[in-house]
This record gives structure tokens, sequence and C-alpha cells, in this order.
């Protein structure tokens, strides 16, 4: 017997595959609350994971009106996981708020950043293009490398270094030349909400490493979008996707303790993506206990329940103080426990670290330096 108050979500039709994702949500009583970063910085009930999916159910099925007070909450995440690992039934909140925001998008009810977002997105990706261009003349570079690197937009953008690191290690790894890939993975697209445009991409890129062996991927954010979102929707990269601290992993024999690394304290921040979007914690813990000689500092809640850096789902472009508040209180928890550097394996972490004042590290720079072929990667 279905409920008496059931209906169908006739506004938004493209969230009834996410409507037993939606109820869960909004019948629940809000168990997951302390584990979204966006409720923590700005305590309202409807940021929390139970609100946002509210907000959406009650938008799809005509309960409230298409509004910008009701839609906006959709992009008040950043897609961290958080919630999902405290939940009985492992709801996928993230995938759904994702699919709201494509359905939200197409009726015409987005925030105005967001529209920007999609709007510029061709201009913003053509700058793995560029890298590609300017890091071509390395001699670790060929074209015709069966495999590929993937930088992500955000290295390309703002960490030159620890992208030259990054084509230096992957290099060594491999043993052999890596050809650098253009193509971006098309995570903007997703986080705005344009659906249709990211699966383009994705088919996209697809298309650019079909002919390799291997795409091995910096950036956890690009990383968990090929292997958790693509796939989800069913874009096959033809080749295996690998991040770069699973590739670094099988190689430690290679590597030797970095001098002056351990000098102070190392603390490890588990990116979301890399952590609890692709099950990735032990891998980077054992480079860096190479590395330093000894087991990196932790910081209070790490691993499956690791703080988020606030970075992540285009939140710093729709909520930009949220974003940064999140951001400090992670850099408060760092200092409060003795501070040192701070190593991840996220180029927007790594850039919001840095941002803060702290002093933060790429684990593909460490990485380059047990190597024999890094920066000094001082941050």
């Amino acid at each position: 017997m279905s409920r008496p108050d059931d209906r169908p979500l006739k506004r938004l039709p493209q969230l009834e595959a996410r409507k037993s994702e939606l109820e869960r949500c909004v019948f629940c009583p809000k168990l997951c609350r302390t584990a979204c970063p966006v409720s923590n910085a700005e305590p309202r009930e409807t940021l929390t994971p139970w609100g946002k999916m509210s907000m959406a159910y009650f938008v799809a099925n005509e309960s409230v009106a298409l509004a910008p007070s009701f839609a906006d909450p959709a992009w008040a995440c950043t897609g961290c996981f958080g919630c999902r690992e405290h939940c009985d039934h492992k709801n996928d909140v993230a995938g759904t708020l994702f699919d709201a925001r494509s359905a939200l998008v197409e009726s015409g009810t987005a925030p105005a950043s967001a529209k920007r977002v999609i709007e510029r997105f061709s201009e913003k990706s053509a700058v793995l293009g560029k890298s590609a261009a300017e890091l071509s003349v390395m001699p670790e570079v060929d074209e015709s490398a069966p495999t590929a690197l993937l930088l992500g937009c955000a290295y390309a953008r703002s960490a030159p270094e620890e992208s030259r690191d990054a084509v230096r290690a992957t290099a060594q790894l491999v043993g052999g030349k890596v050809s650098l890939v253009k193509v971006c993975c098309g995570a903007p697209l997703l986080h705005a909400g344009d659906k249709k445009g990211f699966l383009q991409q994705g088919e996209m890129l697809a298309q650019a490493i079909k002919h390799k062996e291997l795409l091995v991927v910096i950036d956890a954010g690009c990383a968990s979008t090929l292997r958790v979102h693509h796939a989800s929707n069913g874009v096959d990269m033809t080749v295996p996707v690998e991040h770069f601290a699973e590739c670094a992993a099988r190689e430690l024999g290679r590597m030797k303790r970095v001098p002056g690394l351990g000098d102070g304290p190392v603390r490890y921040h588990d990116a979301c993506q890399l952590g609890r979007g692709l099950g990735v914690y032990e891998q980077p813990r054992a480079l860096l206990s190479l590395a330093l000689g000894r087991a990196p500092e932790e910081f209070d809640r790490r691993r499956a329940d690791a703080r988020c850096s606030g970075a992540g789902g285009l939140l710093p472009v729709t909520m930009p103080d949220v974003s940064k508040t999140i951001a400090k209180a992670r850099v408060d928890e760092h200092e409060a426990n003795g501070g040192g550097t701070v190593v991840t394996a996220c180029a927007s972490s790594l850039r919001t670290f840095r941002k803060q004042g702290a002093k933060a590290v790429d684990l593909v720079t460490v990485v380059a330096r047990a190597l024999g072929v890094g920066s000094k990667g001082d941050g």
C-alpha cells in the first residue's frame, strides 16, 4: 500500500530515478547532520543533508515553489561523502544533489554563479591544453607514450611546480615517458549542474586516451570524477584509471627518505575524493612514512571521518564565505595539534590551505623528492 502523500516527481522528472535516495533523507531523523562541513560552518537546518535533500524532493513533487530559496541549497554541498559515511544506508546524497542541480539548471532555476561556470567552462578548461604545451618541452613527455597523465585543471592553473613534479615522478614510476591529457574530466560541469555537458566531456576524454594502456591521475577530484561519477553514468574510460598515490605505492622500494622533510610535524590530510571517494587511505600514508622515516602526524578527524577542506563541489564559487570558514577550521585544527606541514593530494585543498596561511605540500612533490627528481615543494 502506498503512502497517502506519495506522488510522482512531476516538476523535476529527472529525479524520479533518485526518489528512494531522496526519501531516505526526507524521512530520516537527521543522524548525519554533524558530518556536513557546510551546515557545521553555517548552522542552518536547510543546509544539513536532510534539508538539502528535502528541498530538492519537495520542489520535485510540487510541494513547494520552484524558486531560488528552495533550489539554492542543492549547491550547498562540497560532494565530500561525509554524510554517506555516517548513514546506516550509505545513501548517495552527493550524487543525488548533483542530479538535482542538473534538473534545476534545466528548469531555469540555478544560482547565477553556477550558470557562469557552465558558460565559461570551455574558456577555463583550456588551461589544460596551455599547460600541456608548456610542459611538452620536458624530456619526460612524449605524445606517443602508452601512459597518459591527467594533471587536472586546478594543478594546471595554480600549481605549476607540482605539475612538473607530477610529470617527472610519473615518468620515473612507469619507467618511460608520459603523454599529457589535454581534455578536462568535466567536474566543473557536474558540480555546476550541466549533466549533459559533463557526460559529453567524459566521452571526449575516453576518446582521447583510448589508445593508451594506463591513465594516471594526479588530482584526487579528477580521479573520483572518472571512477565514481562517470562510471556510475555508464562512461567507460576504456583503460585502467589510477590515482598517482596508487601508482606510486607499488614502487616504494625505489624511493628513499627525503632529507629535511621530517624536521618538524608533517600531518596528512585525507582529501575527501581520494579517501571517502576512492577508499585510498593506506597508500599515501605508506609513501609519507617512507619519505619521513616515521609515520606522519594525523588530524583528530581522519580517514573515513576526515573533515573536508571546503574546496570541493563548487562551494568556493557558490558559497565563498562558508568555504573559507570550513578551510579555516581545518587549518585551526592543524595548528592546535602542533602545526608544521600539511600534505594533501588535492590541488584545491592545497591552494585553500595555503590561502589560510598553512605550510602545505602536495603528495606528488614528496614522492618526486623521494625518487630524486622533485622540487623542494616548500609550500
